[in-house]
């Protein structure tokens, strides 16, 4: 075993120490409810036959859905009062409890009217973003019912459009009627709904047929199979077997200390041309010409196109000296456009700018977004482009990165503990990395960190009561581990197994450079969290608590919540003059 590594292993483990055991409520373990919103675009999932064929019907899909127990657990919402307790209406419904011991409460919406996906628009993908950000900080996960013939081209936006996204997005729909008795709506809701709820995979994702993709990487390739979409390039994010199996190395983050937005102005002037043999010159132009702005390119191969034909040729070098961004992409499946052959090295040449891996509709759909920044000049769109912004293109690594699955470390573990099989060393790695970077966390060993995340280690991955490093670091307050923790990927949005946040954890231990950092990366408290703030709040105010009350101000809570006996901290605190008079100057979050 390596110096650095043996230093770092025994610096880690002296100081493990056990996570306290799940707290209990009447002898059984606390059950974390968690919000998702469902965005009822259209489609085939929620079609009714008609006399010209199937057409989406609104207002119809919620009280279908509560028929199916599958996907509302009737008797849980009526022992437990849902509805009135959440405030709900009657388009939300629960599922039956997970695995994960989470309770999955969902809300549909729909917009209106319901599209079949074959007339999306770019203005219809704003609204969709537009009522993703209307309700972030209300629910935990999004799921997006799309009809399946556009919904790769949908995807793709949606991951360029939501900015800073920190938490899961998934579109999903179906071959056939979820009304209908042999369908493949049900399952793919269902599977959406448990990934969307139960674990923080911050993409625009989808789910189809048992498998999770990332959205900007998916193409239908099938009309008439329930197995309808692929992933040519890059593998499932997760695979829905008899347990969900997340690939956590394979998932996005967008390392930023950014707030998520959205990013509505997209450029309608972009489009796809297709090479072929003998296509003419004409064609070529004509399809180049104002008000044309970027157009993916379509070759074959790995990104040639005719290097004989110089009247062609002289058509693309003259759109791009009048500033039409040319994105190259290949034809196939699979594979990327690279400078191997003359015939591709020719384009480059006339100012066409290879697309790497991406699929045609991620190539438009990123043509569109980075065209729609008019702060951006020329230059720095052609340089946006060649980015890889949201996972869609695949990067190859300069050099050998170490990873725990052939490092020296890992090694030397499994040679004590007589392990040799990739499976096992697998095992390790996975157990291992949560407790060590907890604990460095919670040591504020900076270096320890780096030496875990340089060995391949997930540093949003928790432990088995769900902490994250993040967790710990803002428990202790230490800013610049939870700043490299935000830079490095860590979601503000991840949960304990006590429905616990960040957020949360800072609030309690009264930390406001971090509350104010993890406010401004987008945290904020879950309903769960906010459920008797009020009664908090008075409390604190009782006790002449200023710094406690700061907390929860800074964290977002309106200090004029009312206790559980109607007073607010206002009232409670008459007597604590400073108080009052804090009270009164701080304006509603």
């Amino acid at each position: 075993m390596a110096e650095p590594e043996r230093a770092v292993l025994s610096r880690l483990l002296s100081f493990t120490q056990p996570s306290p055991a799940l707290e209990t409520v009447g002898g059984c373990q606390t059950v974390a409810e968690v919000r998702v919103l469902v965005v009822n675009t259209g489609g085939t999932i929620g079609m009714i036959p008609r006399s010209e064929g199937l057409a989406p019907e609104a207002n119809k899909l919620a009280g279908a859905l509560a028929k199916i127990p599958i996907l509302h657990d009737v008797a849980y919402a009526k022992e437990t009062k849902l509805y009135s307790r959440l405030a709900l209406g009657d388009d939300s419904l629960v599922l039956p409890l997970s695995k994960e011991n989470k309770r999955i409460i969902y809300t549909i919406t729909e917009l209106s009217p319901l599209l079949d996906s074959a007339n999306m628009s770019p203005a219809d993908w704003g609204k969709i973003a537009k009522c993703l950000e209307a309700n972030y900080e209300k629910h935990d996960g999004f799921v997006i019912l799309h009809g399946t013939d556009t919904m790769a081209y949908t995807a793709s936006a949606l991951s360029f459009m939501c900015e800073n996204l920190g938490k899961t997005i998934v579109l999903t729909g179906s071959q056939v009627p979820i009304y209908e008795l042999r369908n493949d709506g049900r399952s793919n809701l269902l599977g959406s709904l448990l990934i969307a709820g139960q674990f923080v995979i911050p993409e625009v994702c989808l789910y189809f047929y048992n498998k999770l993709y990332r959205g900007n990487r998916v193409t239908k390739v099938d009309a008439e199979s329930f197995n309808a979409f692929s992933s040519p390039n890059l593998p499932p994010l997760a695979n829905a077997e008899v347990d969900f199996t997340i690939n956590w190395e394979t998932v996005w983050r967008s390392n930023t200390t950014k707030k998520f937005e959205v990013h509505t102005n997209m450029n309608s002037n972009v489009g796809i041309l297709r090479i072929f043999p003998g296509i003419t010159t004409a064609a070529v132009k004509a399809f180049l010409q104002s008000p044309m702005e970027g157009v993916v390119l379509e070759t074959y191969g790995s990104g040639n196109a005719p290097n004989n034909r110089p009247d062609l040729l002289e058509e693309l070098k003259k759109a791009t000296d009048r500033d039409v961004v040319i994105l190259n992409c290949t034809q196939c499946l699979r594979g990327a456009v690279s400078l191997v052959y003359a015939t591709g090295k020719t384009l480059l040449d006339v100012g066409v700018i290879p697309g790497a891996d991406m699929t045609p509709e991620a190539a438009l759909a990123k043509l569109s977004y980075v065209l729609g920044k008019p702060q951006l000049n020329l230059a720095e769109k052609r340089k946006m482009l060649n980015e890889n912004l949201r996972g869609e293109i695949t990067v190859i690594p300069i050099g050998t990165r170490i990873t725990l699955r052939d490092s020296k470390f890992i090694q030397g573990i499994a040679k004590y503990l007589y392990i040799s099989c990739k499976e096992e060393l697998e095992a390790v790695r996975d157990a291992l990395t949560p407790a060590l970077a907890c604990t460095a966390a919670k040591t504020g060993d900076l270096d320890a960190l780096k030496a875990l995340q340089n060995m391949g280690a997930n540093l949003s991955s928790g432990d088995y009561d769900g902490r994250t490093p993040l967790h710990v670091a803002s428990c202790e307050g230490n800013l610049e581990l939870v700043t490299y923790l935000l830079e490095s990927g860590a979601t503000v949005y991840a949960k304990d197994r006590f429905g616990a946040t960040p957020l949360m954890n800072a609030i309690k231990f009264r930390h406001p450079d971090v509350i104010s950092l993890l406010r401004k990366t987008g945290a904020h408290l879950s309903s769960q969290e906010l459920v008797n703030v009020g009664t908090e709040l008075c409390s604190l105010a009782f006790k002449g608590d200023i710094d406690g009350l700061r907390a929860w101000h800074l964290g977002g809570v309106d200090l004029n919540q009312q206790g559980y006996d109607g007073k607010s901290p206002l009232q409670v605190v008459m007597h604590h003059v400073d108080i009052y008079d804090m009270l009164l100057l701080e304006p509603n979050t």
